[in-house]
């Protein structure tokens, strides 16, 4: 079984969110993710590694997966909250316009499909 992402990657990718923030398009929470991966709006998913219960984001990987749409899980949902731009954590965040920062986004993804 392949290793999962490293921490650079994830590192990256949380980066990559702060800026996406700014001058593209998030979809935040669980509801708002699986709209945006079912109308095929969806670029790249984050997914709170320490959600609890784990059943609220247990459907995400396997609709991104179907969707074809890269999907990184972090470590937990308070980094992923934060990196989005809110006060409270986040279970899950989609991109959905990657505004000024396409380039990284396609660079961000293809490294994250390795794992998917």
């Amino acid at each position: 079984m392949s290793e999962g992402p490293s921490q650079d990657l994830i590192t990256d990718a949380l980066t990559l969110l702060e800026r996406i923030k700014d001058t593209g398009k998030i979809r935040r929470g669980t509801n708002e993710v699986t709209k945006s991966l079912e109308r095929g709006k969806a670029m790249m998913v984050f997914i709170g590694g320490d959600v609890s219960p784990p059943e609220i984001v247990r459907h995400i990987p396997l609709l991104a997966k179907e969707k074809g749409v890269a999907y990184l899980e972090v470590p937990s949902a308070e980094v992923l909250g934060s990196s989005a731009g809110l006060d409270v954590p986040a279970a899950s965040i989609s991109i959905s316009d990657a505004g000024s920062s396409e380039a990284e986004l396609k660079s961000i993804v293809e490294r994250v499909k390795q794992f998917n």
